[in-house]
């Protein structure tokens, strides 16, 4: 996750269509398998409902998957894209959603944006630290639109949760916690394989792109989340979804310190581990999580949760419940008249949610929920969490200079602290 990016293309501009507020927004798609096609899904019935939006074209390297998409969207055959590059430069436009293996994201981002569209990549923003400081620079110095998909970034439980935390009701944020699991007997993300899914109808070389050349595989092809070449597992699939919501509430910034555990315990039939937990250090508080695709019990016994000096915020399905600590309740209690204070959240379908955001952000051009910027903050703790995990270390970050260091300063009081020289950073 940290590898120096190499044979970037240079920060070009090309000017969009100007938006009006009733124009139709042409929309692009990039990736039509699991993902990719319940993108389409959800844009088309956002479309059948009167979005003043519409799917123009669509792109994969899966003949199967461009002949369903195809069919389910009655475009005609030069609307269906094997290179997505054809389907990028096609003037009319307006935005392009991202929904492939992790490795692609960034060139695909990069490459639409430089071609004048908004763009919707699925989460993580990109695979490599690197790419998305890349992506974020770009995205300022443009002024395009950039949303993350992650979802979460637009549940209406954070924003609750981030003026709680702003009027001062749980006093100094100190930590967060959360986590994501799963359970299945044969293991998370052994999708189906199709049997018709060969290389007579996969493009294998074009799937690989910047990854390791290997030989053709059903599985990495299908299953690629399990596999480093291109996905960090658990990190980039499923914290993802609780980091930025706790960065939505406490304040997105960049991490100083990060930590990972964990290994594959039950499904040895992958790379990633099974089991992970994740402490990421910000400069005045810290989030853990932890994700296991071998137990979701843990989902019933553990809720997110911030927790301050004077209080604590608990995400409690359709509300949150903001507790002050037993020594603050007099204080508390005094500010908002009770005990405890329970705020109503619920929200309807949050992928919905999410992608009238970015629309609503290309009309405006305001900063969509999960802009490049937090994608790229988000990214470098997440990227980091990968890189400890498979390194079994801990690694650093200077958020002054946006640097990964080669060893974690000392922390204060420790009798080497301040020996630190400037040939251990990178």
């Amino acid at each position: 996750m940290g590898a120096a990016v190499t044979a970037l293309t240079p920060l070009a501009l090309a000017k969009p269509r100007v938006l009006g507020a009733n124009d139709r927004i042409n929309v692009g798609v990039i990736g039509a398998g699991s993902m990719g096609f319940g993108h389409v899904r959800l844009l088309k019935k956002h479309a059948d409902a009167g979005g003043n939006i519409q799917i123009a074209a669509v792109s994969d390297l899966y003949s199967k998957r461009k002949l369903r998409a195809r069919e389910f969207l009655g475009l005609p055959e030069k609307d269906v894209h094997h290179d997505y590059r054809d389907l990028i430069d096609r003037p009319e436009l307006d935005a392009v959603f991202v929904a492939t293996p992790d490795h692609w994201h960034f060139r695909m981002a990069m490459d639409a944006l430089e071609a004048g569209k908004d763009v919707y990549v699925q989460k993580p923003m990109t695979y490599k630290i690197e790419e998305a400081k890349i992506l974020s620079e770009y995205v300022k110095k443009s002024g395009r639109v950039l949303q993350v998909g992650s979802q979460y970034a637009s549940e209406p439980q954070y924003f609750k949760a981030r003026e709680a935390i702003q009027q001062g009701l749980i006093g100094k944020p100190l930590y967060a916690q959360g986590t994501y699991s799963r359970n299945t007997f044969k293991g998370e993300w052994n999708y189906r394989i199709d049997a018709e899914g060969t290389p007579e109808n996969i493009d294998w070389k074009r799937f690989l792109g910047s990854a390791p050349h290997r030989a053709f595989s059903q599985d990495r092809f299908f299953r690629w989340r399990k596999y480093w070449d291109y996905s960090g597992g658990i990190a980039t699939d499923l914290l993802y979804h609780r980091l930025v919501p706790f960065l939505l509430a406490l304040g997105p910034q960049f991490p100083v310190r990060v930590s990972s555990n964990g290994g594959i315990f039950v499904h040895k039939d992958r790379e990633v581990p099974d089991t992970v937990s994740t402490t990421i250090e910000y400069a005045d508080f810290q989030v853990g999580m932890a994700s296991s695709m071998a137990s979701d019990l843990v989902n019933a016994h553990v809720h997110p949760v911030i927790c301050g000096h004077e209080g604590s915020i608990a995400f409690l399905g359709k509300e949150i419940v903001i507790t002050p600590d037993p020594i603050y309740a007099k204080k508390f209690e005094e500010k908002t008249g009770r005990k405890e204070v329970r705020v109503a959240a619920e929200a309807r379908d949050l992928q919905t949610l999410h992608m009238e955001n970015f629309f609503d952000c290309m009309r405006s051009r305001n900063k969509p929920n999960l802009d490049a910027e937090f994608g790229y903050q988000a990214m470098v703790a997440i990227g980091l969490g990968v890189e400890a995990y498979r390194e079994s270390k801990q690694m650093a970050f200077d958020p002054r200079t946006e640097k990964i260091l080669k060893a974690a300063p000392k922390r204060p009081g420790y009798e080497g602290a301040g020996k630190n020289h400037p040939e251990d950073y990178a």
